[in-house]
This record gives C-alpha cells, structure tokens and sequence, in this order.
C-alpha cells in the first residue's frame, strides 16, 4: 500500500489532486478553529472543559461530525451536518414527489437540477440550525452542560446576534463549495472527506480522555486493540453483498445481436449505510433537548416528565435509552432501504430489457424473489447497525464520561470505514488506468 502511495505521488497529474485535496482539508480543519465574531474564545475553552468533566452534551453527535468545532462556536460551526440533512430530505422526497421522481429518471440533467435543490435547502437549514445554535449560545450552562459556565457572547444585541447567524451560515456554505471542489478537481467524494477528516480530527482527544481519567496505560491499549478488531469486522461487513445472477436473452434489433451476457445484482448487508443511526440519535436528541429547556433552580422547580426523561432517556447507558435506541435504528434500516431499493422496479426493468433471474420468472416471481431476499439482508443489516452503534454507550458503562465519544463505535467507525475504502478504490481506479498496482493486491 505504501509502495502504491509513492506511485500515486510520482503521477504529476494524480499528485496535483492529491495535494490539492490535503491543501483543501488543511484549510477546512484550519476554520473550525476560527471563533465566531462576539464569541469569548476564552470563556468557550473553560466551559468546554468543565463540561468534560462533569458529563456529556446532547450535541454531541453534531460536535463529533464538525470535529469539534460545534462546541468551540467556530465559523465552521454546524459543520456538514445541514448538507447531509438536506441531501436526506431531498433523496426522502424523490418517493412523495413526482417531480423529485422524474428529474431522478432523467439522469445527469435531472441530478444537476436536484443537487441545486440541496444547495438551496443546505443554505435554509443553515440559517434555522444556527439561529437555533446562537440561541443556545446565549443560555452556555445547558448548552456545555456546565453550571459554573454562564456568559460567552461579548455582546447579547440583535447585531451580534445577527451577525453570527450570518456567520455561521456563511461557514456551511463555504464547506459545500469546498467539498464540490474536491469532487471536482480532487480525488472525489468531496463531502465524505470533509466529514472523514472531522472525525479523524476527534481522534487523539478522545483516546487520551479514556487515558487520563484513570492513568492506566494497559487499559489504553486494550481499548485499541478493541478498535482494530472492531475496524476490521466493520470493513468486512461494509464490503459483503449478496449477489444475485442475471441472465439477459439474445434479442436481434435490425442486424446486431444484443444481449446474451451475464451479470448480477449486488445487494450490500448495510445498505442504509449509517442514516438509520442518524435519525435514530436525532429522535432522541428531541425529548432531551425540550427537557433541558424545562429545567429549573432546583429540582420541585421541574415537571415530573422532564426529570424522567432526564433520569431515563439522557443517560447514554440507560435501560430505557438503549432499548428505544435500537428499537429506532431497527426501523429506520428497514424504512431506508424500502424507500432506496424498490423490487417491483428493478424487476420491472428486469424484464424490459430482456434479463431474468435463473430458475425465477420474470415480473411479479421476481419482485417477491427480490423482496425477500431484501428482508432477509436488512435483517442482518439492521443488527450490524445497532450492535456497531451500541459500543460507545456499552463503553460509557465502563470507562464513565470518557468514553462518551469513543471513536471505535457507532457513526463515526462507519463513516470512517466507508470514506476510506471508496477513496482507496477510487486512487486505485486511477492507478489502474496507468498500468499501475492497485491498494488492494
């Protein structure tokens, strides 16, 4: 693989896109240290610690996403996060509307007009995620879950409030124009990067947490042997499908033969990918989110079903927290690839085309085939996901507020998986088409 490397940056033009695309990543991990105009960088430092110490925040999951930017209040505060939120919403609608449907139909014209709708969307959800953010900003004990941390805004006016909003959406737009750069003239996948690189970023600080909390250097090492083994039945997973054969029928049209050739249908064990487990942490965010707005001084201040949700569904190792956890990743997977992989569809494109599963007629025996070859996998996908989801909050249980962001679990183990293995395949592909080895060999 090293060697590979070395080839790829002796290739001028595959250098060029590398270097460019490290240039790009360079400048993004720079902005998210950058404070946000009325932002008291230094009171936002000492609450962030305090709320290390004393426990975990309910953004954690859109912290860990901005690489830690989000709780820092940078420009680059929200991140990726409304990209992938308007991308989810978009590719949702493309089953409600027929519109979204039909310019899903027409190919390349069609998928630039739905990613200009996701550009505007991005920008929208911009402007509300940061107006809710600032709002946050201006309450800093429930945001950084730390009651001695009570003022980071230099100023509490309309203009600064303002001025930040704009900020911070001016941020996400500058991140999606970054990302479509590396799709562009870098190695590709642009936006995955980004979230791969704030991840990755995340990396050291939580590893030298588990660390620091008891001093114990064997237990460090126990947790990264844990990680790799974990890596590697999550980049075995990640790459299973089940390939189902096609066979497409000769068929004259005017004087050439088509057809005849043989191919498959691979269906993966994960093809939600890791959007079960985002909604399934943004439903519970909800009820904790409205619960810490209903606290009050002391605890006869607080309503009755406040202080349970704050007992029961808060607690990242709670019973109730992880039952209701699983049950949502569980339905999310199988509502995801529903609306992603339609049996009746493909068969019916099957069987226009001429091609026929063997031992299985075309049309409706072929849509139920697929059906319940599509159950059968998401079963075992949907407990891939809720089990790789499950480590972090079995590693809280164990190593206390230390491992509330435990790089070796739940999305961030997947998107990392996922990122790294389309970005090697895609250096390989390049390296390929000028006779070189590939990563993989």
């Amino acid at each position: 693989m090293l060697t590979a490397f070395s080839r790829a940056f002796k290739t001028p033009d595959l250098r060029k896109k590398l270097l460019f695309t490290l240039g790009i990543i360079v400048l993004f991990r720079l902005g998210s240290h950058v404070p946000t105009p009325n932002v008291n960088y230094t009171k936002v430092q000492a609450c962030i610690a305090g709320a290390r110490q004393e426990g975990t925040s309910f953004l954690g999951m859109a912290n860990l996403f901005s690489g830690g930017a989000l709780l820092q209040l940078s420009i680059f505060a929200l991140g990726i996060m409304p990209y992938i939120t308007a991308s989810i919403i978009v590719q949702l609608l493309t089953v409600v509307i027929p519109k979204f449907e039909e310019l899903k139909k027409e190919g390349q014209q069609g998928q630039v007009k739905m990613t200009q709708y996701t550009r505007y969307l991005t920008i929208a959800l911009a402007v509300l995620q940061s107006a809710t953010f600032v709002t946050f900003a201006r309450n800093p004990s429930q945001l950084f879950n730390n009651a001695q941390c009570t003022e980071i805004l230099n100023s509490d006016s309309t203009p600064s409030i303002l001025i930040m909003v704009l900020t911070m959406t001016a941020g996400t737009g500058l991140i999606m124009w970054l990302g479509e750069l590396i799709t562009d003239k870098g190695v590709g996948n642009g936006m995955s990067l980004l979230i791969f690189s704030s991840i990755v970023a995340t990396f050291p600080s939580a590893l030298w947490a588990i660390q620091q909390r008891d001093g114990r250097w064997d237990l460090f090492f126990i947790v990264i042997l844990l990680g790799l083994f974990v890596v590697t039945a999550v980049v075995f997973v990640e790459q299973s499908q089940r390939r189902i054969p096609v066979q497409y029928a000769k068929r004259m049209v005017g004087r050439q033969m088509y057809g005849g050739t043989s191919t498959y249908i691979p269906i993966k064990v994960n093809m939600a990918n890791v959007i079960p487990v985002i909604f399934a942490s943004s439903l519970l965010m909800l009820p904790v989110m409205v619960a810490q707005f209903q606290r009050g001084q002391t605890l006869e201040d607080t309503p009755g079903w406040a202080q349970w949700i704050d007992a029961n569904i808060a607690p990242p190792n709670s019973g109730w927290h992880i039952a209701l956890y699983v049950s949502l990743i569980l339905f999310f997977t199988f509502f995801y690839v529903s609306i992603t992989f339609n049996p009746t569809e493909v068969a019916d494109n099957m069987k226009k085309y001429g091609g026929f599963i063997p031992g299985i007629r075309a049309g409706r025996p072929t849509a139920e085939y697929l059906a319940y070859v599509l159950n059968r996998i998401t079963v075992a996908g949907a407990i891939y996901l809720a089990t790789i989801s499950l480590i972090p909050l079995v590693a809280f249980g164990y190593l206390g507020p230390a491992a509330q962001n435990i790089p070796f679990g739940g999305v961030s183990i997947i998107i990392m998986v996922g990122v790294g293995l389309e970005t090697v395949k895609q250096i390989e592909s390049q390296l390929q088409q000028r006779h070189y080895e590939g990563f993989l060999r």
